[in-house]
């Protein structure tokens, strides 16, 4: 049995563990918070490294991609340095594949027509793929990457823009201390409803759920949230709040959502192979071979 194992930044009140199936292989999946403790996340790093398959990192990514440009988040550098014998990822290897695909296959596969849609993007630049994938099939979108990341009442209404943006100010964010940038241990668990008129806005709240949940208004009207990792307290708490579907980009996985760098790792783990010989294209294969499809949740008929 091969053993996967996701260090997250995260609250330790998501931490999850079970056994499943994956391509002919039989894994233990595990995710473990350390409610934003950097020296517990190292340690548990050091303490199992050789010990398993792949190491999935949590709570943090270890490089932005912003029109094909990777950026390196100079705090994850820490994590991934304690990895010595066994690969750790971060998710990004497949955010640009996994999430762009989702997309198209919402609007292909007649799930949810995506024409014309307003979707906000809390950070487009931590879901590039995905922002283009929305452009691509006509929604309209908002990316609120200054808003609610460095704090700048600044909306941008298109890739463009961003790019434009983004090559100035990401150089300097990625050296910041990353929980001034994103949510880390028990403030995971903190709503701060801010700037709520562009939630009340949006057909559509796309991207990380971390950034979604954290400046969620209390009631809203029917919106729909596409994201990556959700829980079944998560799925109540966005029932009470007026959300009426959640669209995860990863399939449910043991009663909910996993995040693209536990798929990544469980990607890594089959192919036996270093880093640096997995390119994009064999990510891409696997993900052809899996057929992976969006996992759907409608809200409005869950049991409250």
């Amino acid at each position: 049995m091969k053993r996967v194992v996701s260090v997250s930044l995260g609250s330790a009140k998501r931490d999850h563990a079970f056994e499943t199936d994956f391509m002919g292989e039989h894994f233990l999946i595990e995710r473990i918070g350390t409610n934003g403790d950097w020296d517990k996340a190292i340690n548990l790093i050091r303490e199992l490294d050789g010990k398993v398959d792949a190491f999935g990192m949590g709570g943090i990514d270890l490089y932005v991609h912003l029109a094909g440009k990777p950026y390196v988040i100079k705090d994850a550098k820490k994590l991934i340095a304690e990895a010595r014998k066994t690969p750790m990822v971060d998710g990004s290897g497949l955010k640009n594949t996994l999430e762009r695909k989702c997309i198209m296959d919402i609007q292909k596969d007649g799930i949810l027509d995506l024409r014309g849609k307003n979707v906000l993007m809390v950070c487009g630049v931590d879901r590039f793929g995905m922002a283009e994938a929305f452009e691509e099939v006509g929604a309209r979108l908002t990316l609120g990457d200054f808003i609610y990341t460095v704090g700048i009442p600044m909306p941008l209404h298109s890739l463009k823009t961003l790019k434009i943006a983004g090559r100035i100010a990401a150089p300097i964010i990625v050296n910041m201390p990353f929980d001034k940038l994103y949510p880390t241990g028990d403030q995971q668990d903190v709503i701060i409803p801010k700037h709520s008129k562009y939630y009340y806005a949006a057909d559509i709240l796309a991207g990380d759920f971390n950034y979604i949940r954290r400046y969620l208004p209390d009631k809203l009207q029917g919106q729909i949230i596409i994201t990556n990792t959700t829980t079944s307290d998560d799925m109540k708490m966005l029932k009470e709040r007026g959300i009426s579907k959640v669209i995860t980009t990863t399939p449910d996985m043991g009663g909910r959502s996993f995040g693209t760098n536990v798929i990544e790792a469980l990607m890594v783990a089959i192919m036996k192979r270093p880093l640096d010989q997995i390119s994009p294209q064999d990510y891409y294969n696997m993900l052809k071979e899996l057929d992976m499809k969006p996992g759907v949740v409608d809200l409005e008929k869950m049991d409250a």
